[in-house]
């Protein structure tokens, strides 16, 4: 594919989403009801996407329990949450860093989708928020992790956060592993013109926590790191160094 070709590919998406995401952003805001909210939001990276030309291939979604449980998916783009938002059902709410909250018009619209945010600077405030995350596990609430907390331009999957585990493990609900591929080609760490490249979507088998305590969380987050690491078939970037 000429370097021309991906030029015009990716001038041609960013005027989409320069013309949908601000009409999609005050639509959210403005829409009344939770569940009617995260319909359209899905509806709308739906959309995105298909302007964009990417048809997704998604496998496995059969594989999602119908009640509460964690999803957990590698990270590789700011690309990742539209597309999980347009994949997964409407009422996973995602967990994102509080950072996200700061951001014009943007953070507002995640709060309005009853996105759950995390403070990772602040002990006393990130137990303030696992808490309340807990309670929303236990409350029935199908929650979305990215584990990693961040992404690279390199390939490979970074240490996993043990956030999304304990909260499995506490309120005794399955993690749901979910593969990501192409949105790294697509547009990686330091790009802001996007490329063409094949996505896809695919949903693992769920893991149940075989216990409640901390041991518990960490065997859940390292056989579900396993299972991501055999299916992605990138390098292994924190073998060694997953935080507590």
């Amino acid at each position: 594919m000429t370097r021309a070709w991906e030029l015009i590919f990716g001038i041609y998406v960013l005027a989409v989403a320069a013309l949908l995401m601000p009409v999609g952003s005050l639509l959210i805001i403005l829409t009344p009801g939770l569940a009617n909210r995260r319909r359209l939001a899905k509806y709308l990276a739906k959309l995105l996407l298909l302007g964009a030309g990417c048809h997704p291939r998604i496998q496995g979604l059969q594989r999602l329990p119908a009640g509460a449980c964690v999803v957990v998916a590698n990270h590789a783009s700011y690309l990742d949450g539209v597309l999980m938002k347009a994949v997964l059902p409407p009422r996973f709410s995602f967990v994102i860093k509080k950072e996200a909250r700061a951001i014009p018009v943007g953070g507002f619209m995640l709060a309005r989708l009853g996105s759950e945010f995390v403070d990772r600077t602040d002990g006393h405030a990130g137990a303030r928020d696992a808490k309340r995350i807990f309670r929303a596990a236990i409350d029935g609430q199908a929650l979305g992790f990215f584990p990693e907390g961040t992404f690279v331009k390199a390939p490979g999957l970074r240490q996993f956060r043990l956030g999304a585990f304990i909260t499995a493990c506490r309120a005794g609900i399955p993690v749901v592993p979910v593969v990501i591929r192409g949105t790294r080609r697509m547009l990686p760490s330091g790009a802001w013109l996007p490329r063409p490249s094949a996505l896809s979507v695919e949903v693992l088998a769920a893991v149940q926590p075989d216990g409640a305590d901390r041991r518990s969380a960490m065997n859940l987050r390292d056989a579900v790191r396993q299972q991501l690491l055999a299916e992605l078939q990138e390098p292994d970037l924190g073998a060694k160094t997953n935080p507590p």
